[in-house]
């Protein structure tokens, strides 16, 4: 995965979001599936009337079900193909594309960008209601219904243990040869005027079912289940708990995706590439 463009293309950025709720996650799949990543290609491919698919790659890729609001990715295109269509490429797209994806912005990515690469931060935010008679119809495919009250400052108190550097496979996915160590850099939750508490999770990345499964253990804090410091006992003995419940998708939205200057796209490229393990870790 190259962080330049070969010779002969341009390295193009598309800003985008998109409605997950029918979607078999971001990545395509075999057998077929409905993929936000398959939409994309495909109506690239429609729109430039190209024989052939260029493949995207994306900031963070999403699983099924799960939303996006600030997504990145980027699509290397011939040199050709963009000067002939750079113009109009945004407008096609919005004809071509479904309704529950959009492309917002389509422009020339700076010398270095990297999707996936560069980004320095994500941001997710998870919605949840604990209001006795549930969630409005208009944003039951947005927001978790919790049917115990929430104790938020409660919650809060839990997330202070799990920010900060940490081996996060207590709350992972495990995936053969990938690290679980990742940078949680803020972590709050705040109830808003019509009840919903809206978690935002910020991490320099994050690993299979991450989000979903903190959101999971606060919500055990909430509504009286565990206490405050359950959490991050959790995090330090570094095991899946049964207890620890991966929610469901649909209450999570990717909101927002950071990147360094473009002096400094090379370095954070590097940066995010190397293996990390934990000071005083063994390196085998």
């Amino acid at each position: 995965m190259s962080d330049e463009a070969a010779d002969g293309f341009v390295r193009v950025r598309l800003d985008l979001s998109y409605d997950g709720k029918d979607f078999s996650g971001w990545a395509k799949q075999a057998g077929g599936r409905r993929t936000v990543q398959g939409e994309i290609e495909d109506a690239l491919r429609t729109v430039t009337r190209s024989s052939t698919a260029y493949e995207l790659t994306v900031a963070g890729r999403t699983d099924a079900g799960v939303h996006a609001r600030g997504q990145v990715a980027h699509v290397d295109l011939p040199e050709g193909v963009w000067a002939e269509h750079s113009e109009k490429l945004l407008k096609r797209l919005a004809g071509r594309l479904p309704k529950d994806v959009r492309v917002w912005s389509v422009r020339e990515a700076p010398s270095g960008f990297n999707a996936r690469f560069s980004a320095v931060w994500r941001r997710y935010a998870y919605r949840v209601t604990d209001h006795q008679g549930g969630v409005d119809p208009l944003l039951r495919g947005h927001v978790l219904w919790h049917d115990w009250p929430l104790d938020v400052d409660a919650m809060n108190a839990a997330a202070e243990h799990l920010l900060g550097e940490h081996d996060f496979a207590a709350y992972c996915k495990r995936r053969e040869g990938a690290t679980t160590i990742r940078t949680l850099q803020e972590l709050s939750l705040v109830r808003g005027d019509d009840g919903i508490i809206t978690a935002t999770v910020r991490a320099d990345a994050f690993c299979h079912n991450m989000v979903r499964s903190l959101i999971g253990a606060l919500l055990f804090v909430g509504d009286g289940h565990r206490g405050a410091d359950w959490p991050g006992k959790v995090l330090a003995a570094g095991v899946r708990d049964s207890a620890v419940h991966v929610v469901r998708p649909h209450g999570l939205t990717l909101e927002e995706v950071g990147y360094p200057a473009d002096a400094l796209l090379a370095a954070r490229n590097k940066e995010a590439r190397n293996k990390r393990t934990l000071p005083g870790a063994g390196c085998c």
